[in-house]
Parts: C-alpha cells; sequence; structure tokens
C-alpha cells in the first residue's frame, strides 16, 4: 500500500467530512422545497456526494475515524433542517466560493470545475428567494437601520443640549411612535404605487389568443408590439414569428412567463407592517438606558454601544443575504451610524451653549 503522509491522510478525512455535510445542507434543504427547487438541490447533493467518494476512494482501508464537517457546514445543516431559508442559500453560495479544490492537487480538475458551477447554481436559487423576499426585506432593514441611527441621533442630540432624562425619554419614545407611523404609512403607499405603475406596464393579453389568431397581416406588424417594448428589429421580428407559430401566442406575446414583478416589490400591508414593526425595534434601543433609569454619561455610552451592536447586527445580515463579506458590511452600518449620532450630538451641544 501506497506510503501516504499523515497530514494527507488528516486533509483526506477532513474533505470527506466536509462533502459529506454539505450534501447533507442540500438534501435538507430539498426536503423543504418542491418542484424544480427541489430537483436542483437533489442534484447538488448527488454531485457532492461523488466528491466525497473521491475521498473516500484515495483513503481506502485508512479512511479511519472522520469527523463531521467544518463547524460552518454543520451549523448550516441546522439552519437548513430547522429554517430552509434564504440566508442558509446565501451562506452555501459563500462555502462554495471558498471551494480549496482549484488548487488543491489531491482534486481532480472536474471536482474543481463543478464547485465553480455549484457557486453559479446556488447563486441562481438564492437570487429567487431574494427576490421573494425583497420587498419585506427591505422595508424591515432600512426600518431598523432608520429607527436605531435616527432615534439614537434624536436623544443624543437633546442630551447634549443639556436636557433633563425625563425629557429625553420622553423626547425618545415619541421620535419611536412618530418615525414608526411614518415609516409604516411610507412604506404602505411606496409600494401601492409601485404596484400600480407596474399593473399599468404590463402588457395586456385579454383576448390575445382569439386576436393573434384573427390577424389578416405578417409578423411585421405583431413586431411593433416587440419593439415598442425595447427590441431590436431582428430579434422582434424572430418573437413575432415565434408568437404567430407559438400553440400559446398570448403566452408568447406576454413575453413568455407570468411573473410581472409584484412577488419582487411585496405587498402594501405587508412592507408597512414591517417597516413599522423594526423601526419601532430598531427606535427603542436607544431608548432602554433611559427606561432603565441611567443618565448622563453612563446613558450615552450605554445607548451607543447598544445601537452599535445592534447597526453591526443588521449589516451583518444584508452582507450574509446579499452574499458579500458580513463584517465588511457590519463596520460600514456602524461608520454610519456613529457618523450621523456624532454630528447630531455635536449639533445638540452647540445649540445648548447658544440657548444657554
Amino acid at each position: 500500500m501506497e506510503d501516504v503522509p499523515p497530514t494527507s491522510l488528516r486533509r483526506w478525512r477532513r474533505m470527506l467530512a466536509d462533502e459529506r455535510a454539505e450534501a447533507q445542507v442540500y438534501r435538507e434543504l430539498a426536503a423543504r422545497r418542491d418542484g424544480e427547487e427541489r430537483e436542483i438541490l437533489l442534484g447538488l447533493a448527488e454531485a457532492e456526494e461523488r466528491h466525497a467518494a473521491h475521498w473516500e476512494t484515495l483513503l481506502g482501508d485508512r479512511i479511519g475515524r472522520v469527523g463531521r464537517g467544518a463547524t460552518r457546514m454543520r451549523l448550516l445543516a441546522l439552519l437548513a433542517r430547522r429554517f430552509g431559508s434564504v440566508f442558509v442559500l446565501a451562506l452555501a453560495q459563500r462555502a462554495e466560493t471558498r471551494s480549496p479544490y482549484g488548487t488543491d492537487g489531491d482534486a481532480t480538475p472536474a471536482m474543481a470545475a463543478d464547485e465553480r458551477v455549484h457557486e453559479e447554481v446556488v447563486r441562481g436559487l438564492a437570487a429567487r428567494g431574494r427576490a421573494r423576499v425583497s420587498g419585506t426585506f427591505r422595508a424591515a432593514v432600512f426600518g431598523a437601520n432608520d429607527g436605531l441611527v435616527s432615534n439614537l441621533a434624536l436623544v443624543l442630540g437633546v442630551t447634549g443640549a443639556g436636557a433633563s432624562a425625563s425629557t429625553v425619554l420622553l423626547t425618545g419614545l415619541t421620535g419611536l411612535l412618530a418615525g414608526a407611523l411614518s415609516m409604516g404609512a411610507g412604506e404602505y403607499v411606496s409600494v401601492r404605487s409601485q404596484r400600480e405603475l407596474l399593473a399599468a406596464s404590463a402588457p395586456d393579453t385579454r383576448d390575445a389568443d382569439a386576436v393573434l389568431r384573427r390577424l389578416d397581416v405578417d409578423a411585421n406588424e405583431l413586431a411593433l408590439v416587440f419593439r415598442a417594448r425595447g427590441m431590436e428589429a431582428g430579434e422582434a421580428e424572430r418573437r413575432a414569428v415565434a408568437a404567430l407559430r407559438s400553440v400559446d401566442p398570448a403566452r408568447s406575446v406576454a413575453g413568455g412567463d407570468t411573473d410581472d414583478g409584484h412577488g419582487v416589490v411585496g405587498t402594501g400591508l405587508g412592507a408597512a407592517a414591517s417597516s413599522f414593526v423594526f423601526f419601532a425595534s430598531g427606535a427603542a434601543i436607544p431608548v432602554l438606558p433611559f427606561v432603565v433609569g441611567l443618565t448622563g454619561v453612563a446613558a450615552i455610552v450605554a445607548a451607543s454601544v447598544l445601537v452599535g451592536l445592534a447597526l453591526m447586527l443588521t449589516g451583518a445580515t444584508v452582507g450574509v443575504l446579499s452574499g458579500g463579506p458580513p463584517l465588511r458590511r457590519a463596520l460600514r452600518q456602524l461608520a454610519i451610524g456613529a457618523g450621523a449620532a456624532a454630528v447630531t450630538y455635536g449639533l445638540g451641544a452647540l445649540f445648548g451653549v447658544a440657548v444657554g
């Protein structure tokens, strides 16, 4: 039997454990899906199991004790089993991005190519999930961030102006309620308006099938419909010919699918409720130190620390969902919030001195 260094055996076992864990992640996600997405996830699981078989072959009868995979993969499997959410797909996308097979001499070129393809497949699945939650999620993140920053700035501003603890508390609670109501109403109007704009822009396919079948013209006139939607002349001609020959002309004229963008925008009530709840939750954090009786510098420091942590959590969450680096997004969010709060506190202090 070939003499293999212990370091290589340990690495092969680690790769095997990771591949098994990754396959389990995709199977857990598939269990919570149906239709095409389920088939895609099961296909990914089978591919990861083929990779696991490669490491099993290399190990042979030296396979020994194989661990449970990297901590991040075990966590992904747990999240997939419990939630099966778009966040898990976003994390899985990052895991595929970090595949070591491109530089690992013991992995085959096909395995390295597989991982690159897997990254794009998971990216596509994650994009579907992001589209489904983008309307409500955008309102939630924007509401939480706005509540954190605006109410902290408000509290620090009146504190810098020399207001009493009771005045600061009343101001913070008033800002919470007013801001949450304003955000909720604004989101409702915004989403409703956007949905109405989408509805006005959607193709009118009423009686399209009967109209197309009665057309006494060539494809050129129908091509004008497609050109009016922004297609090049050649592509418009091809689409027109295909529509006239199609067994479902109405679907062809509509664009080949039924997605009018409403799912991405979300519902007015959903966005409004999400924005109201998350703004109120964020705005409550800088008020908490004053609620429990802290005053002065202690209250300011406590509020700033709490809001800073919440801003970093919000930024990291956006990073995970977007497939970006969570730490960088967290620090960016913290820097923006800290800058706004510092400016407001400074203005409040200057105003207090001027009034005094």
